[in-house]
């Protein structure tokens, strides 16, 4: 769901309806600086609601122009503990942008540092020492199944640092099987990082998508689709449910 190469802009944002002002959302507190970047911890629900619904854990201007170009931006929901992974990540995405670099090798080049990094944590070395199989490492990646569909797909919610470790940097948000290819088949997975109250909108997407793709729509396309259903529910959250019914009928 979060591989962003091509952002989606809430309408009402694009229509100036909305202004990023220091102090005011999505600001929510300044969290140091690192070289001449101020590093911001940023209300991610009201971005993905107002401004962006690509945006997740983690930013920076060349990729966000919302985002101004001396700060990077974190999400509250992704800051206890992968921080200093997302920081060391924007640093090297930033640079290499600023000179030139597209997005996807600037991503490729810094997702690799990220997975080094990553690698050294508590978590991961504790696990790498069971030295679990593939099977074992998704029992342990699953934490609670939200939903079994009427076609029998599973949402799960699952342990996004333990997704981050060991399969996908940069996993965010949610996914489902006919995007990861870790993710087992007729699964759909939500990010435990996603607030409880945000988590409907999220599933609302990945099976949209995933319904799409069944079909052989490509990603691309099925992910926009999917990112405009998920915008106008997070505009028309009452809706929520009902939109998810048709979904899953």
């Amino acid at each position: 769901m979060r591989e962003v190469k091509y952002p989606f802009l809430n309408k009402n944002f694009e229509k100036g309806k909305f202004k990023i002002k220091k102090g005011e959302k999505p600001y929510l507190k300044q969290d140091g600086k690192v070289s001449k970047f101020k590093i911001w911890i940023v209300d991610g629900e009201y971005i993905r609601k107002n401004i962006c619904e690509d945006f997740v854990n983690m930013g920076q201007h060349y990729l966000y122009k919302f985002i101004p170009k001396n700060e990077f931006w974190i999400a509250k929901e992704a800051y206890e503990g992968e921080e200093n992974y997302y920081v060391n990540h924007l640093l090297i995405e930033n640079k290499l942008m600023a000179s030139g670099v597209p997005y996807d090798k600037a991503y490729v080049i810094a997702a690799k540092t990220e997975r080094k990094e990553r690698k050294k944590s508590l978590t991961a070395k504790k696990i790498e020492k069971e030295n679990p199989q593939k099977k074992e490492l998704i029992k342990k990646t699953h934490i609670k199944l939200l939903q079994e569909l009427k076609n029998g797909i599973c949402v799960w919610l699952i342990n996004g640092e333990i997704v981050r470790d060991f399969f996908y940097s940069s996993f965010a948000g949610g996914g489902h099987d006919k995007v990861y290819n870790f993710i087992p088949k007729k699964e759909i997975w939500i990010d435990n990082d996603i607030p409880k109250k945000e988590r409907k909108f999220i599933m609302l997407h990945e099976i949209h998508e995933r319904n799409l793709m069944e079909k052989r729509i490509s990603y691309k396309n099925a992910h926009y689709s999917a990112t405009k259903i998920e915008d106008f529910a997070r505009q028309n959250p009452k809706k929520i449910n009902s939109l998810i019914k048709q979904e899953i009928i």
